[in-house]
Formats: C-alpha cells, sequence, structure tokens
C-alpha cells in the first residue's frame, strides 16, 4: 500500500514484481493512476481514491509550497484511510493470510495493523522521515545552519513538526481512530511507523545509520525501479536524439509537478550558454517553451537508468528516486529543490561532493551555467561520482533483500525481532 507520486510508488510496484516471482499473491493499493503500471508488472490493484481524487492532489499549487506541501497529499491520506483500513479487514475475515507492506502515508495499513493484528512493514524510500538527535534531516522551509548542534536542529525540527503538523493532521487523525475504537495518537511522524518492521531503501554510505534509530529498522539500498514506470523501454526518437550528438543535459522537474514552466524557460538558456544539447522531460506539454530550437528535445517520460548513463548530468528537483538513477549513472546532479525531501537530498549530495544546489530564485541562466560547468570540470566531483556508481553497481538488489525481510514477517519469530541478517540490523 503505498500513497504518493512516481518517487513514492514505483518502489512499491517494484518489490510487488520480486514478491510475486517468489509465488506470492500482491496487490498494489495505490491512487488510480497508478493501475496501468501495476497491471504491467502483473500485480492484482486496489485503488485510492479516483483518478479524479489524485489531479485534485497534484494540481494545488500549495503541494509545492516547502512549509505546507504536505498538507494536500496528508488529507488525501487520510480521506481513503478508513476504506482501506476496512478493506483489509475485510480481506482478513475471508481468512486470507496477509502481510502488508505500506509507506508512511499509508495510515490504513497502520490502523488495519493494530485494528487486526497484521503483519506489517513500513517501508520507507527517504532518508527525511527518519528522526534523529545526532543527524537530524533537513526540513523543508527549515534552513538551519549546519553550525548549529545537531541536538539544537532536532529539537527545532521537532518543535516545527509539532506545530505545523500535529494541528492539521492529529484531530481528524484521532477522530477516526476513536470511531475505530483505538486511542489517540500525540506523534504523526512516531506512529505511522510499524513496531515490527522498518525497512529503509538507502544505502548507509548515503545516509548514516545513527544510534537512535528505531530498533526495529533495517537499512538496506537504493531500490532503481524506473522500468516499472510510464514508458519501459526508451523511446524511438529519444535512442535517435542521444546518437546524433554528444552526451546532453537532462532536465526534469518530477512527475507530478504541473507549474514548471520557469525551470524548463531557463533549461533552455542554459543549454544556449553552455553550447549543449539537452533533454527536457516533463508529462504536460504546457510546461515546454515552443518552438524548440535544434538540439533540444522533448518526453512525457525516460526510463533514466537508460537515459542517464549517455548523458552528462541531471538538473532536477531532488526526488531521492531521481537522485539514485543519477548516482547509479556516475553522473553530477544539480538539484533546484521544490519541497519534501528535496532540500535534503540536495544537501546530502553536496555533503559528499556529488553535486550542488541552486534556490528556484538563484536558478537562473548564467549562475546555473557557471555551476554546472563546475560540476562537469571539476576532477574531484568526477571521483565522487565515479565511487558512488560503483557502490551502487556492487551493492546487492536491495528489492531482494526487502523481500527476505517481508517474508519473514510472516514466521513465528517474527514478533521477536529475527530474521534476515537479524544480528547486523541490532548493531544498526
Amino acid at each position: 500500500m503505498a500513497i504518493g507520486t512516481h518517487g513514492d510508488v514505483l518502489p512499491f510496484i517494484a518489490l510487488g514484481h520480486a514478491l510475486l516471482a517468489r509465488g506470492h499473491g500482491v496487490t498494489l493499493a495505490a491512487p488510480a493512476p497508478f493501475e496501468p503500471m501495476a497491471r504491467r508488472a502483473g500485480l492484482a490493484f486496489q485503488p485510492l481514491g479516483t483518478a479524479a481524487d489524485y489531479e485534485a492532489v497534484i494540481g494545488q499549487p500549495e503541494l509545492w509550497h516547502p512549509r505546507w506541501g504536505f498538507r494536500p497529499m496528508f488529507d488525501f491520506a487520510l480521506r481513503v484511510a478508513e476504506t482501506t483500513c476496512l478493506w483489509l479487514g475485510a480481506t482478513r475475515a475471508r481468512g486470507v493470510a496477509q502481510i502488508v507492506v505500506a509507506s508512511p502515508l499509508a495510515w490504513g495499513a497502520r490502523l488495519a495493523q493494530e485494528l487486526y493484528d497484521i503483519p506489517a512493514a513500513t517501508l520507507h524510500v527517504m532518508p527525511l522521515l527518519i528522526e534523529s538527535r545526532s543527524d537530524p534531516p533537513r526540513l523543508p522551509g527549515l534552513p538551519l545552519p549546519r553550525i548549529l548542534p545537531a541536538a539544537l536542529r532536532a529539537y527545532v525540527n521537532r518543535g516545527a513538526d509539532k506545530l505545523a503538523v500535529g494541528p492539521f493532521t492529529l484531530p481528524p487523525l484521532n477522530a477516526l481512530r476513536a470511531r475505530l475504537g483505538l486511542d489517540p495518537i500525540t506523534r504523526l511522524r512516531h506512529w505511522w511507523n510499524s513496531p515490527t518492521r522498518m525497512l529503509l531503501m538507502f544505502p548507509d554510505w548515503y545516509a548514516a545509520p545513527q544510534a537512535d534509530w528505531p530498533a526495529q529498522a533495517v537499512q538496506l539500498g537504493f531500490p532503481l525501479v524506473d522500468r516499472f514506470g510510464d514508458v519501459p523501454v526508451m523511446p524511438p526518437e529519444l535512442e535517435t536524439f542521444l546518437a546524433a550528438g554528444e552526451a546532453p543535459l537532462v532536465f526534469t522537474y518530477g512527475s507530478a509537478m504541473r507549474q514548471g514552466a520557469p525551470f524548463f524557460e531557463t533549461a533552455l538558456a542554459v543549454c544556449r550558454r553552455m553550447g549543449r544539447r539537452g533533454v527536457l522531460l516533463a508529462p504536460q506539454d504546457g510546461q515546454i517553451p515552443k518552438p524548440l530550437p535544434p538540439g533540444i528535445i522533448h518526453l512525457p517520460y525516460a526510463p533514466l537508468s537508460a537515459l542517464l548513463p549517455r548523458s552528462a548530468a541531471l538538473i532536477h528537483h531532488g526526488g531521492v528516486g531521481t537522485v539514485a538513477q543519477a548516482l547509479a549513472a556516475g553522473i553530477p546532479q544539480l538539484v533546484v529543490p521544490v519541497a519534501f525531501d528535496h532540500f535534503d537530498e540536495g544537501r546530502r549530495l553536496k555533503d559528499r561532493t556529488l553535486g550542488a544546489t541552486l534556490s528556484r530564485r538563484a536558478f537562473r541562466p548564467a549562475r546555473a551555467a557557471r555551476v554546472l560547468g563546475r560540476l562537469l570540470t571539476d576532477p574531484a566531483v568526477g571521483r565522487a561520482c565515479a565511487l558512488a556508481k560503483a557502490r551502487m553497481a556492487e551493492r546487492g538488489d536491495a528489492l531482494l533483500e526487502a523481500c527476505d525481510w517481508i517474508e519473514a514477517l510472516g514466521l513465528p519469530e517474527a514478533a521477536s525481532g529475527s530474521g534476515p541478517g537479524a544480528a547486523e540490523a541490532g548493531r544498526r
């Protein structure tokens, strides 16, 4: 069960496909527009709301506000929580053995875990949502200086969580819990984690494990899942474009963005200044200037695992799935963050000499061209990108490791915290 955009849902489709190959029956519960992708992967599908419901969320400009962007998606998560909880309960009542793997916003799964004692794991794809006093993530709209002690930054983060998230989310969620006969909760970001298992889908060299992470957390690696997206193979016109000249700059502002026109206008100007070819990825034509000059191509979607190894650099919003694809390709990244985890991912790339960040206000042709020029010529950036690529290649399949841990939830000893690599997980 997953709620969110492509970067949130595609890992669950890929995980379901892997579990299906191991002989399990798998149903994906996700927003309605993801049904074609789920069916293509062989999964049964349970829609969470309608396509119109999802588009209403994605179309809200507030979704991209650094401080308040969580509200539209949290509201959607709340609206579908009760029906999905009862759906899981009805399925269990028919005698179907279940294990549920849920994203942090799939609150119906957590409610069902409490009500019906269903084995469940919470799967996190971004470090942002893992709290720590020793290494607090960088919250959107809250640019605390790194010079401040980590404990103080964590205290401020928790205060912002209490003031911004709690008053908006907890009263209606607790009203739902009361109707279901459950006690109220006081901290959303604590409650949404399954107490039996958390699967952290990012490697330790990207987000170092912390002593105060929850004991039930298991850290794996990045899931590379773009083959399950809108277009599973390279479009012929893009293949022709890539073969016709030097490696291009690739620009994308995410699958859900509807207000990206200024970003893509700047992208054209950057390509012009640098004398570079460019690939613009945006689902909606309305964001792309027309006509496009020679050496620039626009596509709604392309599999990044095939495109980025043949590209010079990636300029994007900072979604963790996009970050991982560029790391696997070994190319530098320029992040122009908007909301959610984008600011935190940008900081992690900068700290590891893998890229740079520019605010939307600072993302102007001259400055962006200078930053990209440095990223493309700095030997330290080249070495860091090559190392990241090697690390990504040598790591085992994180999805298969996740399957092992999920299957272990169905074993009697799962409640005691044992399972694949339990000793290692305990150290983490």
